[in-house]
């Protein structure tokens, strides 16, 4: 059962949000390895994979990290991040330990004006959860990720009254690899259409749309009003061989959606038309993120007036940020910059 205000961190009944988002509250740990990594360590290279912390553990002592950074991360967790930081209001629904690593995701939070379901002296014993992000010199992104207490974010972790406040409920792919995190998804998903809240689904990486197809098509159901996806995820979820076919049957699940096309821009169907956003030329230095950035930075310009056209320009340029520089994030400054380029 969802929980109203007693759960919330924060007074959620006077706030209007332009996104609750609901996902794995991580940590990121993103580092640069060698082409022969994954080959000598036995991981699969360009996807997300869930392992246990002995593996994680032992990943870690693999790579060199000194030379790494540790940054607050989940894929739905950046990207209320990035609408906060472009001048929107986020909600999150999360779940962290009371340990050191929960204490530096909330205070991430915190800093960057995004409110939240939890109180650091109110989170369970355990280890929150992080994600190990290795970048290869082809720029791609790797990951490994131990849950820890994000696995078991459940139903009751949902804010109804942060929901019934917000334009659009972002739900996070990922949670379809745990059962709970799929009922979670479920919860908000029930909560926002019998409320006629806008309803935004990510699949969040190819090997969700591989390995939990049926659970991803449990929580599409009958439909989403916008669906975020790159053009791989797109074509495994429809089963087709070409965008054009899958951008066809997408129409069938989505009123609305976006497929990131890496350096080909993206492709994006405002339930009328195709529009099709054409690329920002960058030196791709690291892919962890873009989607995340593409989609906060798509869901703020739909919230603030912006047409689906002007919102996937502004998405684009925002990801070709985040690809050219480490991490998946960007600051505060740079994103003003982005909205002032973009006027100019």
């Amino acid at each position: 059962m969802a929980s109203g205000n007693q759960q919330s961190a924060t007074n959620t009944s006077s706030t209007h949000y332009d996104v609750y988002g609901i996902g794995n509250a991580l940590v990121d740990i993103v580092t640069e390895v060698d082409a022969d990594f994954f080959e000598k360590n036995e991981v699969e290279k360009g996807l997300m994979t869930l392992v246990d912390e002995k593996r994680q553990l032992h990943l870690m002592k693999a790579i060199d990290m000194k030379r790494s950074k540790m940054s607050g991360g989940g894929s739905a967790g950046n990207t209320v991040v990035a609408v906060n930081q472009f001048g929107g209001k986020s909600f999150y629904s999360c779940l962290v330990a009371k340990d050191e690593l929960g204490k530096f995701f909330l205070d991430d939070l915190k800093r960057n004006g995004v409110d939240t379901n939890i109180t650091h002296e109110r989170c369970p014993e355990g280890h929150t959860g992080r994600c190990l992000v290795m970048t290869s010199p082809d720029a791609e992104r790797t990951m490994n990720t131990f849950l820890g207490v994000s696995s078991f974010l459940s139903p009751e972790h949902v804010d109804e009254t942060a929901i019934k406040n917000s334009s659009y409920v972002y739900l996070e792919g990922y949670l379809v690899s745990s059962p709970k995190g799929l009922e979670a998804m479920k919860e908000a998903k029930r909560i926002a259409e019998r409320n006629k809240i806008s309803t935004a689904l990510t699949f969040s990486d190819p090997s969700m749309t591989k390995y939990f197809a049926k659970q991803m098509e449990e929580i599409v159901g009958a439909s989403v009003d916008l669906l975020f996806c790159n053009e791989e995820e797109a074509m495994i979820f429809t089963g087709t061989n070409s965008i054009h076919e899958a951008r066809e049957k997408l129409k069938q699940v989505a009123r609305r959606f976006a497929i990131t096309l890496g350096a080909n821009g993206a492709l994006i169907f405002d339930g009328d038309t195709f529009i099709q956003i054409e690329p920002y030329k960058v030196r791709a230095i690291d892919t962890n993120g873009a989607g995340d950035m593409f989609s906060g930075a798509f869901l703020y310009g739909i919230t603030h007036g912006h047409s689906y056209a002007e919102a996937g320009k502004l998405a684009s340029l925002a990801s070709s940020r985040v690809v050219s520089q480490f991490g998946p994030r960007l600051e505060p400054q740079q994103m003003k910059r982005i909205l002032g380029d973009l006027i100019a």
